[in-house]
């Protein structure tokens, strides 16, 4: 890897404009950057004939991998609805390289501690590059340490899906865990006993990608339906045992907090909420599903229902929470691109009010309209927040990889009132800082932060300040909630990196706005 030539971007970061050959542009704004005039859509090969009576069906992964014709260097790319609870990935890839097939670009939509196996294959060479997502637990602690020779990359969802269809990320296989399949490549996600909800991260790598494979371990007769993804998009199919476990979608991180200083950050979040221009009629937001988000969707609910105000729809990740107030009648629609709850599953399924999205519907921003524009407000959470509202979402405070952009850029772009909920210390760190660790999310996008110390608005949001002091809410500025922060922890050490790039963030227009080096090694 080599990189020669760094520009300090609008955000105060210095970037590379070239990594092994390959241009990076800095960047400049979160709508500076428009799409370069000559870019299209890309599309994939056409198809290979099936006569008729003929189907998809082959009887193994290997069978799948060698009909594609999977070979050194190539891209492969996986979903991950089920989470903690995927087996696809892993089957997949010990098949692999079980057939000596090495130097592969691995494009998952994001990476969990179930995919510790892939550290193997990164020493092995069957892995060389990671672009897309982020990796979470020792994948993510040994990327850190300098596992990969080549920098990861790590996308949003709505930059995922935009670098898709633009060509930046070509895909020559798209494996897709697909918990009900039919013999000629329709699938879906909500039947069968995998039922993990929607599979909407997959779509646009089944749409663009050279060749794409449906796993399954559940088969209906031609059509399945609903029709997550079409059989004009599939050319192969493979039944296995078990292509994931949905129990495993859920983890503690997912549920409301019962934690009473959690609980009063969201009421706080939702004073805000009812006292700012986005509470209306017709209100539209996404609220996540962290355990203080999962409160403020309960406490939102309850105060729309006091004062008779209905929501136009609801958005993001979606739990039974967010389904019950559909049910209730105090929201209209859901527009759904994760499940994380079987209540939510079997709600996709069964009310035609709540629709899967895909990740360019949701978030892709060189599309001609996209949804989180239309967002009033969305919460969202932080691992830390500088002096300047920059979010890091990436990292701890150590520096170690472990959590996903996922929608947080895209979200805080669209909405018009974007709310950060976290404590103002946690387990001993500090989460307000001089200056994060990595941005994730400039603070241009980010309008208020509530946490168990005081709420404070980023001071470009002059009518925001002025709304909520109107309602008798009383702000901190942000250095105040840092001297708080630090006044219990005392200032923390920075951890100290070498100088090996590890990984690159993309804003979500395919900008760098910031890289990740090598923590140092331990001495």
């Amino acid at each position: 890897m080599s990189s020669d030539t760094y520009v300090e971007n609008v955000v105060g970061r210095k970037v590379p404009l070239q990594i092994d050959g390959k241009n990076y542009r800095p960047f400049g704004g979160a709508f500076s950057t428009p799409p370069p005039e000559d870019k299209r859509r890309v599309g994939p090969r056409l198809g290979t004939i099936l006569h008729p009576g003929e189907n998809c069906l082959v009887p193994t992964i290997r069978d799948a991998i060698e009909r594609i014709e999977l070979k050194d260097g190539m891209t492969v790319s996986f979903h991950h609805h089920f989470r903690e609870g995927d087996k696809v990935l892993n089957l997949v890839m010990e098949e692999i390289a079980a057939m000596g097939i090495k130097n592969l670009t691995l494009a998952p939509s994001s990476l969990y501690s179930v995919h510790e196996p892939l550290i193997d294959h990164i020493k092995n060479g069957v892995v060389t590059c990671i672009e897309g997502g982020s990796a979470r637990g020792k994948v993510g602690r040994a990327i850190s340490r300098g596992l990969m020779k080549r920098p990861i990359t790590i996308r949003s969802h709505g930059g995922r899906a935009r670098a898709i269809e633009r060509g930046d990320l070509h895909i020559d296989v798209s494996f897709i865990g697909a918990p009900c399949a039919d013999a000629i490549g329709n699938c879906n996600g909500v039947k069968g006993p995998s039922a993990c909800g929607p599979l909407a991260y997959s779509l646009a790598d089944a749409m663009y990608s050279e060749k794409t494979v449906a796993i399954t371990d559940y088969m209906e007769e031609t059509p399945v339906i609903p029709i997550s993804i079409s059989q004009e998009y599939v050319g192969t199919v493979v039944k296995i045992d078990d292509v994931g476990d949905p129990s495993q979608i859920a983890s503690n991180t997912l549920k409301i907090t019962k934690d009473p200083v959690n609980l009063n950050i969201a009421r706080d979040a939702v004073r805000v909420i009812e006292n700012s221009e986005a509470f209306h009629d017709g209100i539209r937001f996404q609220t996540g599903a962290g355990g203080i988000s999962l409160a403020v969707t309960k406490f939102l609910g309850e105060r729309m229902e006091k004062r008779g105000i209905r929501a136009s729809f609801g958005m993001g990740g979606t739990t039974e929470h967010m389904v019950k107030l559909l049910e209730k009648g105090i929201l209209d629609k859901i527009l759904t691109i994760q499940a994380f709850d079987q209540y939510a599953i079997q709600s996709l399924m069964k009310d035609y009010n709540h629709i899967e999205v895909s990740a360019g519907f949701y978030a892709n921003p060189h599309n001609r309209g996209t949804a989180v524009n239309l967002l009033d407000v969305v919460v969202l959470g932080a691992t830390e927040i500088d002096l300047n509202f920059n979010v890091n979402v990436n990292t701890h405070s150590d520096g170690m990889l472990q959590y996903p952009t996922g929608g947080h850029s895209d979200t805080a772009a669209g909405a018009k009132l974007t709310i950060i909920t976290a404590p103002l210390v946690r387990g001993r760190i500090p989460v307000v800082v001089d200056d994060v660790v990595v941005v994730s999310t400039p603070g241009e996008s980010i309008d208020v932060l509530v946490t168990d110390h005081g709420i404070t608005v980023n001071p470009k949001r002059k009518e925001i300040i002025d709304q909520l002091t109107a309602a008798g809410i009383q702000l901190k500025t942000i250095e105040e909630l840092r001297d708080i922060a630090y006044s219990i922890t005392g200032k923390p050490s920075k951890p100290e990196f070498t100088d090996k790039i590890v990984a690159l963030i993309e804003y979500r227009d395919g900008t760098l706005i910031d890289i990740l080096r090598e923590v140092q090694p331990l001495r």
